[in-house]
């Protein structure tokens, strides 16, 4: 008799087989550092609420995107002055650029995509093209 030790899922791994079956609307793409801010996307009818968390930047530092299908959002960390009249004992704020692309679908409406940034999150709305329905026909016969 064989006896199989079971170890129990780590996190990351519970996780990833969770994600796995994810809508692949919207999975992530590409990263390019090793920040990247959160995301929480919300689907109503009319279409997906994208809200992404950037505290303390300015909204003329992002970009947004969107080339063959992929919305690619990213942040541009500013030239920062040095201030002559003090010294910085302490820095714990860090603003690093980052860049995140999510892949759309033919059902979105890319034309029509509407951002803004409002109390450090950067919200976006991406409408879903109205569906064509056709009505059947009664063809009359002459």
């Amino acid at each position: 008799m064989t006896l199989i030790k079971h170890y129990p899922k780590s996190i990351n791994q519970m996780f990833d087989d969770l994600l796995m079956n994810f809508n692949e609307t919207w999975k992530t793409e590409v990263t390019e550092s090793n920040f990247m801010p959160q995301v929480n996307i919300h689907e109503t009818n009319e279409g997906y609420h994208v809200e992404l968390n950037a505290p303390g930047r300015n909204k003329e530092e992002f970009k947004i995107n969107v080339e063959n299908n992929i919305l690619t959002i990213s942040f541009e960390k500013a030239e920062e002055k040095d201030v002559k009249e003090y010294k910085t004992i302490r820095r714990e704020f860090n603003y690093e650029t980052f860049k995140r692309s999510f892949t759309l679908n033919e059902k979105m409406n890319i034309e029509n995509i509407q951002a803004k940034y409002d109390n450090g999150i950067l919200k976006l709305f991406v409408p879903k093209i109205e569906e064509v329905k056709i009505l059947p026909k009664q063809i009359t016969i002459q």
